[in-house]
């Protein structure tokens, strides 16, 4: 009967695209499969040509989105269970959700896509397109934004659509992404499609957007492996004082690095000798040092980078905090009760700070998740010539975080032409180019060094001048012309 089988393969779509959600997660560090990424978004595109309805749309999107964020975040539930010290019972139900919020984004642009598919095949490409990128734009800042799997970045290096990052951004590619996923339902257009954007894009990357400028400067960029246990008890306080003194003292650079809360204490609590042996420290080339600690006093205090060395102290507070890690929600007390976080109702710093002058060099500072929003990364230029991002991912333990992270990073290199350093605790502490490629990189979960060179630099692309907007536009017209109906 009709009746009856239509559930099933209702059914069987949903299971079909949950595991081409989950498959999608392939396309991201570590696995690096960027060539995959046209083929998961065909397989989402067909499924949802294939529905009946919008209310059949909306379940093929939720269960995408849920195969995506389950498989692809599943590092939230390591971060409030294993380190947070929540209950399992509460953090699964709590990751399950959080993934499920995630699930909306791509539910709603399925449920749109059906509710107003048109009959053109270009349009409905077009609408695809610009619905997925709508959706990834919107995670950047809907509930303080949670942008992390954007499309775009399974596009970072080696991939040669790279090339249109100081273009149009992340979330640029994500259209570029999703549009030639679309296509493919057309083979030959398809294949044509992705072959000229390829060829598009590695022409894109011989365009030298912005200059080195000055001297190369010597960076030591220290990744202590803290365990995250032992990373705010007492008893393991002075022996963490002196692990980074001795990395200090052993690898002489003009530029230090510690990782965010490298110190997890306020900085006027840290022994007065201690940061005079510091300061010391860095000073032997005529350099500086930039940690991670906590400022400010009892009725507010900051998640901070702090300088010390030739130049004068500065500081940098973090801007952009973490919802539940960093301050609690409104009416969300009971559910933090029931964790350890230490530290979790920061005072956000000011949105405009401007980048450190130190190792004769002007440094913009992030902390932690900040560089997921290029948007912001890009307030200090054109003054900033380096980008550095201090981390703590020991949160997240053995999970796909910290490759994540590193991708993330490359990425906001590439909009910016401007390297990009990372020091971490436990991972990935590495070095990346103006041009998104990774320099070098430290194994994870080791106490060690990464010493280099890095040259600042000077210039504008154009995602560096204009944002998220060139982006949002694209889709916008995208949107109206697959709209638009036919005479």
């Amino acid at each position: 009967m009709p009746t009856k089988r239509l559930p099933d393969r209702s059914l069987h779509r949903l299971g079909l695209a949950a595991l081409v959600g989950a498959a999608s997660v392939l396309c991201f560090a570590p696995f690096g499969l960027f060539w995959l990424a046209p083929l998961v978004w065909f397989g989402l595109f067909t499924l949802l040509q294939r529905t009946e309805s919008s209310r059949e749309g909306l379940l093929t999107g939720l269960s995408f989105g849920l195969g995506f964020f389950l498989c692809g975040v599943s590092w939230v539930y390591v971060s409030l269970s294993v380190f947070g010290g929540m209950p399992w019972w509460l953090a699964g139900p709590a990751a399950f959700l959080f993934c499920t919020v995630m699930a909306l984004f791509p539910m709603l642009a399925g449920g749109i896509f059906k509710r107003w598919q048109p009959a053109d095949f270009w349009q409905q490409a077009l609408l695809f397109a610009a619905l997925l990128a709508a959706g990834d734009w919107l995670r950047s800042w809907i509930f303080t934004g949670f942008p992390w799997l954007a499309v775009g970045y399974s596009q970072a290096p080696p991939s040669p659509l790279a090339g249109f990052a100081p273009l149009l951004g992340v979330y640029g590619l994500s259209l570029l992404v999703a549009l030639a996923g679309a296509l493919l339902l057309r083979w030959r257009i398809g294949l044509a499609g992705i072959a000229l954007l390829s060829l598009s894009g590695l022409g894109l990357q011989q365009v030298e957007w912005t200059q080195a400028q000055g001297e190369p400067v010597s960076v030591a960029l220290i990744q202590g492996n803290i365990p995250q246990e032992m990373k705010f008890r007492p008893e393991a306080f002075i022996r963490t004082l002196n692990l980074y003194r001795e990395l200090i003292d052993t690898n002489p650079a003009q530029l230090t690095l510690l990782p965010e809360t490298a110190m997890p204490v306020f900085i006027d609590q840290l022994p007065g000798d201690y940061l005079d042996a510091l300061k010391a420290l860095a000073q032997r080339q005529g350099g500086d040092l930039i940690f991670g600690t906590l400022t400010g006093d009892g009725s507010a205090y900051y998640n901070s980078a702090v300088s010390l060395g030739s130049s004068p102290l500065q500081v940098y507070s973090k801007s952009h905090l973490v919802p539940y890690g960093e301050f609690i929600p409104p009416g969300f007390a009971w559910f933090m009760a029931y964790a350890n976080i230490p530290a979790s109702s920061f005072t956000r710093g000011p949105e405009k700070q401007a980048p450190l002058a130190v190792a004769g060099q002007k440094v913009a500072i992030n902390i932690c998740y900040e560089d997921v929003f290029g948007n912001e990364i890009i307030r200090p230029l054109p003054e900033a010539g380096i980008l550095a991002n201090l981390s703590n991912t020991a949160w997240f333990g053995h999970s796909l975080a910290q490759p994540q992270h590193l991708q993330i990073a490359q990425m906001r290199a590439l909009e910016t032409g401007r390297p990009m350093l990372r020091a971490t605790n436990t991972g990935m502490t590495a070095i990346v180019d103006a041009r998104g490629r990774i320099s070098a990189v430290l194994p994870a979960f080791e106490t060690a060094v990464l010493r280099g060179e890095v040259r600042a630099h000077t210039g504008m692309t154009p995602y560096g001048r204009f944002g998220d907007w060139p982006a949002v536009g694209l889709i916008a017209l995208m949107l109206l012309l697959s709209l638009k109906r036919k005479r």
